[in-house]
């Protein structure tokens, strides 16, 4: 494959680590990030903890795995990644996961990957949220790497697409990093995880002469990630209320907000499955498919593994009977946890200029529609 300049959207190497620690080290918010990531130490030993970081694995290692640590230790009361001895460690993959989460979903992953002796990944960051020197910073020193959202001019995104393609082969076939992203733009608000045929497109637009060998170069791995308590699963129902009254615009802070309370929020049990990757086999007996057809059978070999894979936690049995009025799945929760569950969605009731059946109705479609989205498939 033809060499691009992908200076615009790659990571940051480790020659440029240094000077990016120095602006961290020296921004206003620095003293609240060192303060939840080592909790108890003096701000000038975490800054010359920073400064004295010479590469990017350095950084992730000590910085990101602490922060991980502490989610999990404030937030998680069970961390489980399971399906990674389906895999070899010195192997580049393309992980592409669910997404119920901004930042937990990639970096709980990585963590994970780290653990169980593999390399960390690099990272799809919209550009929607690489905003601001610090936020930038960060991102780029944990191998994120810049990803365009649709909008706007369609040429100008076209022609985007192909060059991230492009450079997501280059990071798996010849940087030999494994690589991370989105099975759709944007987080699943309604808890129906469905991969968007366009990143499937989008995977191929590297080279068009052989679609099957694109993506069979990809070595391409569903992640199904679950929650017990649905990260900002308030805030989504909200939007999604919001949206389907015609009244949603994102406002300004709104992902950022987005991203604290999913780092903040009690997450109860948080499970990682690591399917199986796609074949080649599997890959080739769609050939004679449209391109169309392909993409589409494609990222339903991904539904099929992640929904399969989705780990179901009482709430989800909880919120089906109380949304379809049955006593169903009684027998899979107790009553202190449906009580526990009610209180939570309760907190709807501070809203009480909004519809509160249909608000109630939403945040129940949040945790009762994995379960609806696995019957389907199985059906």
């Amino acid at each position: 494959m033809e060499t691009t300049n992908f200076d615009d959207i790659r990571p940051y190497t480790d020659a440029e680590l240094p000077a990016a620690m120095q602006r961290i080290a020296s921004h206003r918010f620095f003293p609240i990030l060192a303060y939840y990531v080592y909790p108890g130490t003096n701000i000038d030993d975490v800054r010359q903890k920073l400064l004295s970081f010479k590469t990017i694995r350095d950084f992730q290692l000590e910085v990101m795995r602490r922060v991980n640590e502490q989610v999990i230790q404030r937030s998680i009361s069970h961390f489980t990644c399971n399906g990674l001895d389906r895999l070899k460690a010195t192997a580049s993959y393309l992980y592409v996961s669910n997404h119920r989460d901004i930042m937990l979903d990639a970096s709980l992953l990585e963590y994970a990957l780290f653990l169980h002796g593999f390399d960390t990944t690099e990272i799809t960051f919209g550009a929607n949220l690489m905003q601001g020197e610090l936020v930038t910073d960060i991102g780029k020193c944990n191998k994120m790497f810049r990803v365009e959202r649709p909008g706007g001019n369609w040429r100008d995104f076209y022609h985007a697409s192909v060059h991230l393609s492009r450079y997501i082969h280059y990071t798996i076939t010849e940087k030999h990093q494994s690589v991370w992203i989105a099975q759709r733009n944007g987080r699943t608000k309604n808890g129906m995880d469905a991969t968007d045929q366009g990143i499937i497109k989008m995977f191929g637009m590297a080279r068009t002469d052989d679609k099957v060998g694109v993506l069979s170069a990809l070595h391409i791995v569903p992640v199904s990630v679950s929650y017990e308590w649905e990260p900002c699963d308030i805030l989504k129902t909200l939007e999604l209320y919001a949206s389907q009254s015609g009244r949603y615009t994102k406002k300004p802070g709104e992902d950022l907000n987005s991203i604290l309370t999913g780092v903040m929020q009690p997450k109860g049990d948080v499970h990682f499955e690591v399917c199986a990757p796609i074949t080649d086999a599997e890959l080739k007996a769609l050939d004679p498919l449209t391109s169309n057809e392909y993409h589409k059978a494609v990222a339903h070999l991904l539904d099929t593994r992640i929904v399969s894979a989705y780990h179901l936690f009482p709430n989800n049995y909880i919120a089906y009977d109380l949304r379809y009025g049955c006593n169903k799945y009684q027998q899979m929760y107790t009553t202190e946890q449906r009580e526990a569950f009610v209180n939570h969605m309760k907190e709807l009731d501070r809203y009480d200029t909004c519809n509160m059946e249909q608000l109630y109705d939403l945040f129940l479609s949040i945790y009762a529609n994995p379960i609806v989205n696995k019957r389907k498939m199985n059906e």
